[in-house]
């Protein structure tokens, strides 16, 4: 073999060299050839070959013992997995590499060290020549080396690279893949080091990993080099970005979560290789730091779109942070494995019935409930106890432990996030993952019944012993259009990836409340008379929410705006409409020092709530922080599919009076297509709406407070609750005159409430009478859309010319 046959540098390679270097060599081939004039930094490096492996077998005789000894693996159960495997491994480890392949790798290795004086470090990578394709990922099924130094261990490292060609790990996934064992070549890759384990390190998506959903990329990280990610031995820090945006190259980050990176991987400088890493705690004040700063984040961001746009699929992308320079590089880039085949035409959706106070809880994989029985695995030693159908529990797992979780039916893991080995394996494998609970390990004992529920949006559960839960399949392959717009009641933001896979037109109300209430938790007028408050108790509380913001104010506006982002860049472009705080006073009073600021009122609910607060002395402050929240999103963000939405307003001048307000502080209706709506749920709406429609550019009826103040009705009131009833006439009457002024002043009318699904009857109604759009919450949406669709046939006629309305349907 000529000596120029083993080697090629990377910048001379392409994508389509994967059968010559392997997926992982040529992908990076790639981004230097083709990526690197646009700004991506992928570091040099030179590929040997996967023919020089074959050259490798043939020099030591080595293909007809290996074809052998696999012979007599029995691939249906593997029980002779790991003798098979360590034959395999040992007829490679006691051959040698051939002179003239030593010579050629190491003049290379020298030419890529000209101009240093010392010997330069390099990472040593196993590429197989079917890895990282769209169908199957072979990513930590092979050995790669860190901190590699020198000539001598260059060559050890490569050799090593051989040898692990075949792991248990590996032979079993190219059973499971249908790979031919011998038709599998190895390259191996040769790359300037990055000196993360000086900086950060960390993996990132081109799509959410959990849903796929395509206006997300999704960046995580880790202080040091990133096994610790990868494996899952963090909890990492997070970041989302806007994908329109960052394509734009404006401001993309809409949501950061802070990781608790326990440990930090760094190299130990006196050993090599192997047994060159080791993990140390990680400083209190690099834990309470993000790994990148905004700027980074989205250059990051901005480069993985790039790698997408070129690729053409959805990616799974390596990052690191040189310590020593600051500077950004891709170190890795396949094909997303998940998301990028699947096709969904069903929709599944899972309910717990039983409550119950959970265990423990984590970030959760998966959308599904399960129930099984606890197998503790702290290490392969523990393989044999995994039996089919456990939960294997264990503080993180590995790629050495593939084989025994496919047993599994759920995996929860102490630590690790979303891109951690467990949540990968998860994913690939379809089951459900609770990872970074901190101490399952702990609470959770060998052999215990538990549920685990990974339904409930962003965080998954566990439960003591088997609770009940109900499992729904709707296809939405042949689902009905519908003129009329069928939208989401949303709460939690943390569902509103998942949420926005569901048939659906928008979110027609977006509660501000339980944004507050769970993710702020703090009242705004205690963050901005933070200094006058007289609880000492109040203000530690504060100081802990809010310890990375000098400025408290700034900690309402961030996490307000990032919850909001998050809504609507998972439904970009449809409208999402978000109503302003509509707290009653003994509920504001119930957020950390919400007393010294609230009334006490005996009927709360005609008290001081919604439009009455926002120009009012005592919370006119608090709303300009609301606004300024949602300026952020809209303009900063550019999530311009964001509407406003006014509650409780009683009189038209009090709109008035909003309006204005809302323009002192940088919303203006009607500059870049800002609408702003009010809740109809007081009857001087309806009496009054040619009056609101002057100043409003739309309704949203609240059928519920309507219902109330119409009918004179406390629907809590066990003794009167029976006359609160949304299909009386007096009710209907007004919702009839509401839509019909609505409409002649084309102006949108929606209605959110329980009602529309509940009584087909009065979705019949609504779609008589022209109403633009309904919303429903996620549970009761296909219902309701199904009403919608049989009222439209019955009142429309199915064939009938959609114009009538300005919003089409949904489209499965």
């Amino acid at each position: 073999m000529e000596t120029n046959q083993y080697i090629i540098p990377f910048f001379k390679l392409r994508a389509s060299d994967v059968a010559l270097v392997g997926g992982k060599n040529a992908s990076l081939g790639e981004m230097i050839n083709q990526l690197q004039n646009l700004g991506v930094q992928v570091p040099a490096g030179f590929a040997i070959v996967a023919n020089a492996y074959r050259y490798f077998l043939k020099f030591n005789q080595l293909e007809e013992k290996l074809k052998m000894v696999l012979k007599s693996l029995d691939s249906k159960e593997l029980t002779n997995l790991e003798k098979i495997g360590k034959e395999c491994r040992n007829l490679i480890k006691h051959a040698v590499l051939p002179d003239d392949w030593k010579q050629m790798v190491l003049a290379s290795y020298r030419e890529l060290a000209k101009g240093t004086k010392d010997p330069v470090t390099v990472v040593v990578r196993s590429s197989a020549t079917s890895e990282d394709l769209p169908e199957a990922s072979f990513a930590g099924q092979h050995d790669s080396f860190l901190n590699v130094k020198g000539e001598q261990e260059l060559l050890i490292a490569c050799h090593r690279c051989y040898i692990s060609l075949f792991n248990d790990r590996a032979i079993k996934y190219r059973l499971d893949h249908g790979f031919d064992h011998m038709q599998v070549l190895l390259s191996i890759g040769v790359q300037i080091m990055v000196r993360s384990d000086r900086g950060a390190a960390g993996v990132a998506f081109t799509v959410d990993p959990e849903t796929g959903h395509e206006n997300i990329i999704y960046l995580t990280g880790s202080w040091g080099l990133g096994e610790n990610v990868v494996q899952g031995a963090v909890s990492p820090d997070e970041f989302y970005l806007f994908k329109p945006a960052v394509i734009r190259q404006q401001y993309s980050l809409i949501q950061t979560k802070l990781g608790r990176k326990e440990n930090t991987l760094i190299l130990r400088e006196e050993v090599s290789m192997s047994k060159s890493t080791v993990n140390v705690k990680t400083p209190i004040d690099l834990r309470e730091r993000f790994v990148l700063d905004e700027d980074e984040a989205m250059k990051l961001a901005y480069w993985c779109y790039l790698i997408e746009q070129h690729y053409g699929m959805p990616m799974d992308i390596e990052w690191a942070k040189d310590g020593e320079t600051n500077e950004l590089f891709i170190v890795q880039a396949r094909p997303e494995t998940v998301h990028g085949r699947k096709k969904e035409v069903t929709l599944t959706t899972y309910k717990l019935q039983d409550r119950a106070v959970p265990l423990c809880s984590g970030r959760a994989v998966g959308k599904a409930i399960v129930s099984g029985r606890v197998c503790l695995v702290h290490s392969l030693a523990d393989a044999d106890k995994v039996k089919q159908g456990d939960i294997i529990v264990s503080d993180i797992t590995n790629p050495d432990w593939n084989v025994l979780l496919k047993k599994a039916i759920s995996i929860v893991t102490n630590k690790g996030g979303r891109t951690s080995h467990a949540s990968i394996v998860a994913r690939e494998l379809g089951i459900t993952a609770v990872v970074g609970t901190h101490n399952a390990t702990e609470i959770l004992k060998d052999g215990q019944l538990i549920t685990v529920d990974c339904a409930q949006g962003d965080s998954g559960y566990i439960y003591d012993g088997r609770l009940r839960w109900e499992v729904k399949e709707t296809s939405l392959e042949h689902l009905t259009k519908t003129r009329t717009a069928p939208m989401l009641i949303l709460a939690d933001p943390d569902r509103a990836l998942d949420l926005s896979r569901y048939p659906n037109e928008g979110v027609g109300l977006l509660r501000m409340e339980f944004i507050i209430n769970n993710s702020i938790q703090i009242h705004p007028m205690a963050l901005i008379k933070y200094d006058e408050l007289a609880d000492k108790n109040v203000k530690h509380k504060i100081d802990s929410l809010t310890k990375h913001f000098p400025d408290k104010r700034k900690y309402f506006i961030n996490k307000l705006s990032g919850a909001i982002a998050m809504v609507a860049a998972a439904f970009y472009p449809k409208d999402v409409i978000v109503r302003m705080s509509d707290f009653k006073s003994n509920e504001y009073a119930k957020l950390i020092g919400g007393e010294e600021f609230e009334p006490k009122e005996e009927n709360p609910m005609l008290g001081f709530r919604g439009a009455s607060r926002y120009y009012h002395p005592k919370y006119k402050e608090a709303f300009g922080l609301e606004c300024q929240a949602v300026k952020r999103v809209r303009v900063e963000m550019g999530l311009d599919n964001v509407k406003v939405m006014i509650p409780f307003c009683r009189t038209v001048d009090e709109g008035k009076k909003v309006l204005e307000i809302m323009r002192g502080y940088g919303l203006v209706q009607g500059e870049k297509q800002l609408e702003i709506y009010v809740m109809a749920e007081i009857p001087s709406n309806i009496i009054l709406a040619e009056g609101f429609a002057s100043v409003f550019d739309g309704f949203s009826i609240g059928s519920n407070d309507l219902t109330q103040l119409t009918l004179g009705v406390d629907r809590d009131s066990a003794d009167v609750s029976n006359l609160f009833n949304e299909k009386d006439m007096a009710v209907l009457s007004l919702l009839e005159q509401l839509i019909k002024t609505a409409r002649a002043h084309n102006h949108k009318v929606g209605l959110c409430g329980q009602a529309p699904s509940d009584y087909p009857e009065f979705s019949d109604f609504l779609v008589r009478k022209g109403i633009n759009s309904i919303s429903f919450t996620a549970d009761a949406l296909l219902q309701g859309i199904e009403y919608i669709a049989k009222a439209e046939a019955k009142w429309y006629g199915q064939n009938e010319d959609d114009s009538y309305h300005d919003q089409t349907c949904f489209r499965s």
